[in-house]
């Protein structure tokens, strides 16, 4: 839609006029005629387009033409001037006899200023797209993007990019996004004139904006020339017209993820303002506005190729530190090693920090989502992550109201779905909480679902994990990598399917085999005594039921059929001081999935002609999806403890091939 201003003009007099190329200057001729006039002409240079109503310039257009109550004069021009006031149009007046009752004359200067992004989406900064001002979402959309600048150029006294208001090195400048000042005309403005840039008070909170600037005397192109231009402190200010075909650039930042209280959207507006008298303000004839989206953050699922796999060295997990080395060596992937002084003995690794990243057109890069659990390893993501295009998150929440359900082994992340008819081609989070009729039930933290809920692209799923003693849902489900259907299983912890194994075992003559066997300072207990043992077949019916009611759940709003789900044998007791269940055995599905090779908790389940019958009953289940199973020792230094190998790791991921933006919402 063209943009039209209204103009005053009066007979007797000369108006100076700074016309924008692409708008329309609207005259009302009956209000500056004067008395008694019936009729009017129009002259104009050749480069100024008029009309009245339908009446347009013809060969005689000084003829005289009918006034009516709605005559209104539009003028448009088609270039830029190349001087002040180069370009001329008047406009005569006459009574009914057509005698000349007087006349006004408009001196115009055409200037062309556009404001432009890459509302396009293809890293390139065009010029004055249609669509600028406005975001569509899918692969014909629009809009431009916006990063958070949530890394760090420094390698020492770390802090987030966003936490300082000047550009410290050049490279932070591809971190945000350009934004470019296009404009043509004369060498300048007339008096009085001027180009404004300007954002709310609210849009201040999200972005940050710098302006490159050629100082004369100095080098070119060093982090002096990036002075800060418009945040929280400096809502507007002039942008110095240049004159002639001219292009500045300025670099937007973002400086806060998407939340509760923030949509995302950022408007930058640029005014030019003419001046009435020196006793009151310049007053705006011509604006113009981009728009902005702050990107998502986004989390990777276990059908992304690894990255980098973290893990923690203690004082008592050699045993399963070199059995992690190995594997993690075998499936020919980078493992960085969390050392004990960093860690001061904190081995969940996985409950501290959730990877994920944020993307856009022109950069990408990893960003880690630090939990609010802030037990020892809680330096860990800031100081040894943190870094050039390395990013970092986190949300504060009251110390009281934190529970185990603030670790992040609860936050998991579906592969791509498609439900009744409705595409996740980025997947969908995955968070435990407590029952919907419990009360006194632990929940993840308001700041943290409400972060999570607000990226949008991964429309979460609140399952019900408050059932666990520790309460994570990595405790009872996963997903591995498929050829086939989805392209995914979803593996479900099954006290059913153990039980069911271990009464084929009973039935066959293997009553007497041993769970266990070779831990020291551990029981061993046959297959019959787990089945003859009423309170714990009572406590594993409960915990099936739990796992049910997540099972309806997740084939409803994943879109998943019984074959997409693996029931893998694993069962659960009860703790009796808070009524909660844990693994009775190493928990099969507190797996690492690195491509096609899963790192498993090893069972010490009972033994059939020398062989587990659950490591055996695994393989069967996973071989044939092409998965290879290599089971781990964490017996001691992790199972007793309350966690697994999953708990005990963590994995940064490849990203998805599908752009956020291109989500149809």
């Amino acid at each position: 839609m063209i943009q039209s201003r209204t103009l005053r003009v009066d007979y007797g007099k000369m108006t100076r006029v700074v016309y924008v190329v692409g708008t329309e200057l609207n005259v009302d001729l009956n209000r500056g005629a004067p008395p008694s006039s019936k009729f009017c002409s129009v002259k104009a240079s050749p480069n100024v387009h008029w009309s009245i109503g339908s009446v347009s310039p013809k060969p005689f257009h000084l003829c005289p033409i009918s006034l009516t109550e709605n005559s209104v004069l539009s003028i448009t021009m088609s270039s830029a001037s190349e001087e002040e006031n180069d370009s001329k149009l008047s406009i005569w007046y006459y009574n009914e006899n057509k005698v000349k009752l007087g006349d006004a004359i408009l001196h115009l200067t055409a200037v062309e200023i556009s404001l432009d992004v890459d509302a396009d989406r293809d890293g390139v900064v065009e010029k004055n797209n249609p669509n600028k001002g406005s975001w569509k979402w899918g692969p014909g959309g629009h809009g431009a993007i916006v990063l958070v600048n949530c890394d760090c150029e420094r390698t020492y006294w770390k802090k987030p990019d966003t936490e300082q208001n000047f550009i410290s090195k050049l490279s932070d400048l591809k971190d945000m996004s350009l934004m470019v000042l296009r404009t043509k005309g004369p060498a300048k403005l007339p008096d009085g004139y001027k180009l404004t840039m300007h954002i709310s008070q609210g849009d201040a909170e999200g972005i940050r904006v710098y302006r490159f600037e050629k100082e004369v005397g100095k080098p070119n192109y060093t982090v002096d020339n990036y002075p800060l231009f418009l945040d929280s402190r400096y809502l507007s200010k002039q942008v110095t017209y240049l004159g002639g075909a001219r292009e500045v650039n300025f670099y937007v930042e973002g400086l806060r993820f998407l939340d509760k209280d923030f949509n995302g959207l950022i408007t930058i507006n640029l005014s030019l303002l003419e001046p009435i008298s020196k006793s009151v303000p310049e007053t705006p004839i011509f604006s113009d506005k981009v728009l902005f989206r702050v990107a998502p953050w986004i989390m990777t699922p276990n059908t992304l190729l690894p990255e980098e796999v973290f893990v923690c060295s203690t004082s008592d997990n050699s045993k399963f530190l070199e059995e992690i080395k190995n594997f993690v060596a075998k499936s020919g992937y980078k493992l960085k090693i969390c050392q004990e002084y960093v860690n001061r003995g904190d081995r969940w690794i996985q409950d501290e920090m959730e990877f994920g990243y944020i993307d856009s057109p022109h950069q990408q890069f990893p960003v880690v989502l630090d939990s609010p659990r802030d037990r020892k390893l809680m330096d860990f993501p800031f100081y040894e992550l943190l870094g050039p295009d390395f990013g970092y998150v986190t949300r504060v929440a009251e110390r009281q109201d934190v529970s185990s359900l603030d670790s992040f082994g609860n936050l998991e992340v579906s592969p791509p779905v498609t439900v009744n008819g409705k595409n996740y081609p980025l997947g969908r989070i995955l968070i435990g909480v407590a029952f919907p009729t419990a009360t006194g039930g632990r929940n993840m933290t308001k700041v943290v679902q409400d972060f999570l809920w607000a990226q949008k692209v991964q429309d979460p799923i609140a399952l019900f994990s408050d059932w666990l003693r520790v309460g994570h849902i990595d405790e009872f489900m996963t997903f591995v990598p498929a050829p086939d259907r989805k392209g995914f299983r979803l593996l479900l912890a099954s006290p059913d399917a153990a039980y069911k194994l271990f009464k084929g075992l009973q039935k066959d003559g293997h009553g007497q085999a041993k769970l266990f066997e070779g831990l020291e300072n551990q029981e061993t207990i046959t297959v019959d005594e787990i089945l003859n043992d009423e309170d714990l077949q009572a406590e594993n019916n409960y915990a099936q039921s739990c796992i049910d009611w997540n099972r309806d759940l997740l084939k409803r709003e994943l879109g998943l059929d019984d074959e997409d789900i693996i029931d893998v044998p694993v069962l659960f007791k009860t703790d009796p001081r808070q009524n909660r269940a844990e693994a009775y055995y190493p928990d099969l599905v507190n797996m690492i999935v690195l491509g096609k090779n899963l790192g498993i908790p090893k069972p010490f389940g009972p033994k059939v002609n020398g062989r587990c019958v659950l490591e055996a009953e695994m393989c069967s289940l996973m071989e044939g999806l092409g998965l290879s199973c290599t089971f781990i020792d964490d017996f001691a230094s992790y199972h007793k403890k309350l966690g697994e190998v999953h708990c005990g790791s963590n994995v940064r991921r490849e990203v998805f091939d599908f752009k956020w933006w291109n989500l149809e919402m």
